[in-house]
This record gives C-alpha cells, structure tokens and sequence, in this order.
C-alpha cells in the first residue's frame, strides 16, 4: 500500500467502496454521480488511482477495499499530527481544543480512558 496522503477524492471514494462493497464498478459510478457529481471518467479514473496505490481491488468489475477505515484513518491522522504539529499529539489536543466547547463530563472520561488503554507501560 502506498504511503502517500489521499487526496479528498481519494477518501470520497474509499467511503462509497467501505459502505457498500463489494461493489460493482456499474453501481460504483451510479453512486459516486449522485453523491458527488461525478461523471462515469472521474470514477474510472480514482478506481485505478486507488489500485495502483493498493488501496482498493477491481476484480471482474467488483471494487473492494485493501486497507481498512481504521488503517487509513490512523495513518491520516498520524500524517496530519506530524506535519502540523511536529508530531506533539498534546499540541494537537491543546490546538483542537483552543476556543471550542467545553468537553462534558462523558467526553472527558472517554479521552481519559483511551488514555490509559494506549499508555506505554515501558
């Protein structure tokens, strides 16, 4: 699998394939037109951007997924901490954080925990 970011249309068309694979190429460009205007080219097209990066698979005209939400997801997210926040995950949080709402009760628990899940015990 490639490395390098996806593009927006990258991660548009991994939606479509996660929420409806396996799907058909036919049926792939059927939804990529009403969800996001695309014509049947543009579709084509990021289907073979997409298995040339191994993200996805076109087999017999059904598209497939290679990497899982989670997979990309963490990878982008770990791109995006390194390149604007010169990997500081807590400059991250402080910048996401900055003038927005405060967290509730719930949310606060829930970053505590997956805090400790993630720990490094060392």
């Amino acid at each position: 699998m490639s490395h390098d970011l996806l593009s927006d249309s990258d991660y548009r068309l991994l939606q479509l394939v996660w929420a409806h694979e396996p799907v058909g190429s036919g049926e792939l460009v059927r939804l990529c037109r009403e969800a996001y205007g695309w014509q049947k080219s543009t579709t084509y097209t990021q289907i073979k951007r997409l298995a040339a990066k191994g993200l996805v698979q076109n087999e017999n005209a059904t598209v497939t997924a290679r990497v899982s939400r989670e997979e990309v997801q963490g990878r982008e997210s770990r791109s995006f901490v390194q390149r604007g926040f010169q990997g500081s995950l807590p400059g991250f949080v402080a910048a996401f954080l900055g003038g927005s709402r405060p967290l509730s009760d719930a949310e606060a628990e829930e970053l505590k925990a997956l805090i400790d899940r993630h720990r490094d015990r060392g």
